[in-house]
């Protein structure tokens, strides 16, 4: 029997999808996550559910900053490649509470790259960086490029998120274990997280609540559907590169939105129009993402197949039977 896959982050959004993807296909998965409190857990307990009864998935509750922990985990199981989302997300929050990116995202990746290189015949880490690694740049005719400078964090979150790469890639020559960072752009969808603006929006406007609009709704992200951002890191993990080898790739949609118009099919989705209060840009937010994905299609042949129409009509489809709405 192959050696099962490590996917940290089993718990949350991204890291759900994935799981359940490589099970579809007839890998073993172990599922790591400490199930924190950053936003409802019950959400992150619901997606836990949706693996009951698989035999091939087993679930431990570990915080990935606990090197000792995470070293036996990997060892114990003869674990060689490794699918680590695990983070502590958000811009904002990073603001409010800097610690919690200290030790998820700068020990928590220190201490999965130390279990994989102890592991015997390791074959690869893939591991989630961050569009925010670009800083704040303005909208030009070409998506954001991985050989493109990325030294101007706007963020705490940002910063952190580079710092892994630059950590991995000191890894990969010292110890010779291949790893690929993916610079996920705006991921969306159903099982989504609650912090990110087409849900709460959906929240609110369903609840008659006014939405705040940041910068003046004159910003714009690279919304890529949940299933399509699975199939890159599942491509992504299938290939990988020589050993010794660290590599970044972009993974997103390559088709900037404005945020009105996010705003205005989310409304057609839900079938209500939303009281909108504009406010100016936040600290630590970009005026936009744009991702270039020409490495992952040469590589995978990556090509995102979901609309933002038909991704938001699913998400809302999703929410209503979720949270229990009527139409």
């Amino acid at each position: 029997m192959p050696a099962p896959i490590l996917v940290t982050g089993a718990a949350g959004f991204i890291g759900h999808a994935v799981a359940h993807r490589l099970l579809a296909r007839g890998e073993h998965v172990i599922g790591v996550d400490i199930v924190n409190d950053y936003y409802d857990p019950a959400l992150k307990e619901a997606r836990l559910a949706t693996f009951a009864g698989i035999n091939s998935f087993a679930f431990e509750r570990i915080d990935i900053a606990d090197a000792a922990q995470m070293a036996a985990l990997v060892r114990d199981n003869n674990i060689v490649r490794v699918v680590h989302l695990a983070a502590q997300a958000g811009v904002r929050y990073s603001i409010e509470n800097p610690f919690a990116y200290e030790r998820s995202n700068l020990a928590g990746h220190l201490s999965v790259m130390e279990a994989c290189r102890h592991a015997e015949g390791f074959e690869h880490l893939v591991y989630a960086s961050s569009s925010s690694v670009y800083g704040d740049k303005p909208m030009g005719g070409e998506g954001f490029k991985e050989d493109e400078p990325a030294n101007d964090p706007v963020s705490l979150y940002a910063a952190t998120k580079r710092a892994c790469e630059l950590m991995s890639q000191s890894y990969a020559k010292l110890y010779g274990f291949p790893q690929t960072g993916l610079r996920f752009f705006t991921v969306y969808g159903p099982w989504g997280r609650p912090d990110m603006a087409y849900f709460s929006f959906t929240q609110k406007i369903l609840k008659g609540e006014a939405i705040e609009v940041y910068g003046d709704g004159k910003m714009a992200r690279d919304f890529t559907y949940i299933d399509d951002i699975v199939d890159g890191i599942i491509g992504a993990l299938d290939n990988p590169p020589a050993r010794g080898e660290h590599r970044v790739l972009n993974i997103g949609d390559s088709h900037p939105v404005g945020l009105m118009e996010m705003i205005e099919t989310l409304e057609k989705a839900i079938g209500h129009e939303a009281v909108k209060v504009m406010r100016p840009m936040q600290p630590g937010d970009v005026t936009a993402t744009y991702a270039d994905v020409s490495k992952l299609h040469a590589l995978t042949g990556y090509k995102p197949k979901v609309m933002l129409a038909e991704g938001l009509e699913k998400f809302a489809a999703w929410y209503r039977e979720y949270y229990r709405v009527a139409p």
